[in-house]
């Protein structure tokens, strides 16, 4: 059996999880969700980064698509719409 160390360089680790590709191609995948749940101006997408990663999330922002969500889970249910 091989053994190896893996050392993780945390900084380069932090600037490339905060890339701005990776940070547009989060918000395409949070559109797609929205859209996918019932859009906008019931689902929002918004940036939530943080200093060590680019973060989005999409969340419900009407009465309508809180119903929507309790009701049908129709925010869970587009989040397949964010893979590829």
């Amino acid at each position: 059996m091989t053994k190896f160390k893996l050392e993780i360089n945390v900084p380069g680790f932090n600037e490339a999880r905060n890339d701005p590709a990776i940070l547009s191609d989060l918000m395409s995948r949070g559109r797609r969700i929205a859209s996918a749940a019932g859009g906008e101006p019931d689902f929002e997408v918004i940036e939530s980064s943080t200093a060590s990663r680019a973060r989005v999330v999409v969340v419900t922002a009407t009465p309508k698509a809180m119903r929507a969500e309790a009701t049908d889970r129709a925010l869970t249910r587009a989040f397949e719409a964010g893979r590829g």
